[in-house]
Formats: structure tokens, sequence, C-alpha cells
């Protein structure tokens, strides 16, 4: 039963990893808030067919709380899509990863952990610490107008990319949406909360659309085998495989495995794209991967779902 489950979370975090490629080419033909409208509709018809039975078992104090899942998921996801359509696959992954750093660095705050949660330990601090410098190394080039050799090594910050900085506001979000979730799925049994958060975070997207942009949309086949894989695979089907592992395998090993998304959507982009790491932004790669390590070796208070392409 273990071997199957780390079978389907590998499986789950490879298909998470190389959806960042194929989401990216499916932006030539779709807006990004008009992309995840769409995929998100349909992950929920999926779920609410699925999950048929589950519909009767909600109840009316559960509702508040998937609204509030909801939002987080629909804030993760506006931020990251939009954010990769003005930044590379590989980099829009490796800033993403930033929620497992950022969920027990956001827990210093006593109200937003979840009952029973402890306090973020010093691998928290080093691990964002690792984290952020990499982030830097990543998305800034050196500072080649700089006046000697030891400050060309600093980053060029005027020189960020805007869908970095889009991307970074995806991982808030998604941080967000796992601290949530530490406070209502206890309460709340998965399936229904499936469909709650799914449902509403549909709803914020619809709502949201006109103020994010003008949307447009030509349906190519690029754009459709797009829309099937992150609705069916990435979301709904991975919002299954990813609860049911959860409930057999330790936590930590499911946290280090999902520090291979990024690592997958590098191999993707390479292999599709061509897309190729310098020295620079390859070792603020390393270094937020060693973050990521660093903050999970020892347990915390819950762990980040959901924080796909």
């Amino acid at each position: 039963m273990k071997l199957r489950a780390y079978l389907l979370m590998t499986f789950v975090v490879a298909v998470w990893g190389s959806t960042f490629v194929l989401i990216k080419g499916a932006l030539s033909d779709s807006t990004p808030a008009a992309f995840n409208l769409i995929r998100m509709t349909l992950a929920f018809v999926l779920l609410a067919i699925a999950y048929h039975r589950s519909w009767r078992t909600i109840r009316r104090s559960d509702i508040g709380a998937g609204a509030l899942v909801g939002l987080c998921l629909a804030a993760g996801y506006q931020f990251q899509t939009t954010g990769l359509a003005r930044t590379t696959p590989s980099k829009s992954a490796f800033i993403t990863g930033l929620v497992v750093v950022l969920v027990p660095l956001f827990s210093i705050v006593p109200a937003l952990r979840p009952p029973g949660a402890r306090s973020p330990r010093w691998n928290a601090f080093l691990g964002a610490t690792l984290a952020f410098l990499g982030i830097l190394f990543l998305t800034s080039p050196s500072n080649i107008r700089a006046s000697s050799s030891l400050s060309s090594l600093l980053p060029d910050l005027s020189s960020i990319n805007v869908g970095d900085i889009l991307t970074f506001g995806c991982s808030i979000g998604f941080a967000f949406h796992c601290i949530a979730l530490g406070h209502v799925s206890p309460r709340i049994p998965f399936r229904p909360l499936a469909i709650l958060q799914v449902g509403f975070c549909t709803i914020f997207m619809a709502v949201s659309l006109p103020l994010i942009e003008h949307p447009h949309v030509h349906f190519t086949p690029r754009l459709l085998i797009a829309l099937v894989i992150a609705a069916a695979l990435a979301t709904a089907a991975a919002f299954s495989i990813q609860s049911w592992a959860q409930s057999i395998l330790p936590s930590t090993h499911t946290a280090l495995l999902l520090t291979l998304e990024p690592v997958f959507a590098w191999i993707t982009s390479f292999l599709l794209m061509g897309e190729r790491l310098g020295l620079r932004p390859a070792s603020g790669a390393i270094l937020i991967l060693i973050g990521i390590a660093i903050t999970e070796l020892i347990p915390q208070p819950h762990v980040p779902t959901a924080h796909e392409a």
C-alpha cells in the first residue's frame, strides 16, 4: 500500500511539474484568467459528478469555510498563471515551490496556526533565508553596471521580471490556502470540502475575470489538451490522490516529494522548450531546493497542498 502511495504521489508531482510547460504553451491561445476559469469550471464539474453523494453531507457551517479556502486558492492560481505568461516555466515552478517555506514562516503569527500547531523552528528561518537568497539569484541578473567585481555579484533588482513578482504573489496565496486548510480540514470531510473550495474558487475567478483582463480564448488542439490535463489530472485527480496518499505516508515524506515539482518542471521545459538555466539562475534554483528541504527535514505543523500549476 505504501509503495502504491509513493508511486502515485510521484506521478502527481510529475504531472504538476509538467503542467507549467503545458500551460505556458496554451497561454498563446488564451488569456491567463480565462484559462483559469475554464480549467476550474471543468474541474468542478468532474468533482461534482465524482462526489455526487457528498452533496447532501454539506452543512451550512461548511459554506463559509469553503468560501475562505476557495478565495485563497483562486488568488494563488490567478497570480500564478498571470505570472507564468510573463516568465519561464522553470522559474515559475521554483518560485511557486516557496510555499513550502512560507507556510511554517507565516506560522509565527499565533492566530494563523491551526489548532495544536507549534511555532516555527530554527530550520524554518534558515530555509526561508536560503530560499529568498535563491530567488534573487534565479530571477535577477548580475549587476553589470557595478564598479567593482564584488558588487557585480549582487543582483540588479531593477531588472526583476514582472512575471516573477506575480508568481511570488501566487506562493503567498497558496501558503494562505494551506493555512486555511489546516484550520478547516479537521472538521470537514475531504469530499465536500473539495467540492466547496473548487466551486467557490470558480466563482471568485468568474468575478475577478473582468477586473484582471479583457478575456480572449481561441480554441485550438493545444489549448484543449492543456485544459483537459490541467482540469482532470492536475486538479480533480490530483486532489483525490494526494488526500488518499497523505493518509498513508508520513507528512515529511510527502513534503519532500513535493520539492521534486520544480525539478520535473525544469526537466520538461528543457526537453520540450530547450530552456537552459545559466550558472547564476541554476545556483538560485539549488538554493531554493536546499531551503525547502531544510524547512521540511524537521516536521512542520501541516503539509502544503494544491500548489500545482
